[in-house]
């Protein structure tokens, strides 16, 4: 099983917080370093210094680690247009030769939105616009060197373009996420290398596995092509002491998170999650909270990657 880091900067993060643990994370062997995609932060406390733009986070970092994956769970379809992503997504996996994975969902904190003058369309038509935006930053980085890409959808026109630049991955995996039983399984099966479920029970891990199984068998592809994955909100120590530390500081309950997370020893970290790798996660996405925390992802590394 694949063990990333999972970050939440907008809770209040720099970049060069992200960056040590990027580092981190890659000096420890992980297979990945993912951040979240938000412009304000959730709950109380001020969020200082303020949010970081994930893709402008995400090419600097590229330029100063070298062999671990770098993506987003998930950027939001309603940030950015579709041709101009497809544009920045690309150059990022230049910079970083080729690491980029890239997760887009339909955008849901309808507060962040407000705050920054982004528009906030009902459920429906963000389905809409996510299905035209995947169809979009496909189809272009698809298109052949010398070919144009058009598209007339009811979100977004394209008339011969160029399509221009290529990412250097042929094709930059895909990753989308959510419990929908049928647009975003639907949109998993079309799309996507990876369907990601985050934080949430391994039954209901389960369902939406078998629900993505059948979105592939209804479009005839083999559904061991997708790969599944998962994401807990890690806090593990080496007694407890230690983990009861690591849940006050990021605010949380240790037993709470017994829940809907992965706490406690390394080993009851490690059988938790194993309990996913069991049910056919193949990846999974430890979200450390704490980004000054780095000997915690020194101890998940050391003592759960090693036995996983």
């Amino acid at each position: 099983m694949e063990l990333c880091v999972f970050t939440e900067p907008q809770q209040g993060a720099s970049y060069l917080q992200l960056l040590k643990m990027a580092q981190t994370a890659e000096r420890c062997g992980y297979h990945a370093f993912f951040r979240s995609d938000h412009y304000l932060r959730m709950g109380h406390g001020s969020g200082l210094p303020g949010p970081t733009d994930a893709w402008v986070t995400l090419g600097a970092i590229a330029r100063e680690t070298s062999t671990i994956r770098l993506g987003t769970l998930v950027s939001a379809a309603t940030f950015r247009l579709p041709g101009p992503l497809a544009i920045t997504v690309a150059q990022v996996d230049e910079m970083s030769g080729g690491r980029v994975e890239f997760g887009l969902g339909t955008g849901w904190y309808e507060t962040e939105h407000t705050a920054y003058g982004i528009a906030f369309p009902p459920l429906k038509e963000r389905f809409e616009i996510l299905d035209e935006q995947l169809a979009v930053i496909t189809g272009l980085w698809a298109t052949p060197v010398g070919d144009t890409f058009s598209f007339a959808g009811n979100h977004y026109h394209l008339a011969n373009s160029p399509a221009l630049p290529k990412p250097q991955q042929s094709p930059v995996p895909v990753v989308i996420g959510g419990g929908g039983k049928r647009k975003t399984a639907r949109l998993a099966a079309l799309y996507n290398r990876e369907y990601n479920l985050a934080f949430r029970s391994l039954a209901t891990f389960q369902a939406a596995s078998d629900n993505v199984n059948r979105a592939c068998e209804a479009i005839n592809r083999d559904p061991a092509s997708l790969r599944r994955s998962a994401a807990l909100v890690v806090c593990c120590g080496r007694d407890q002491a230690e983990v009861a530390r690591r849940a006050a500081r990021i605010g949380r309950d240790v037993e709470d998170l017994r829940t809907n997370g992965a706490v406690g020893s390394p080993a009851e970290v490690a059988a938790r999650v194993a309990e996913f790798r069991d049910a056919g996660a193949e990846r999974m996405y430890l979200q450390v909270l704490d980004l000054d925390d780095l000997d915690h992802v020194e101890l998940l590394a050391a003592e759960v990657m090693a036995v996983l």
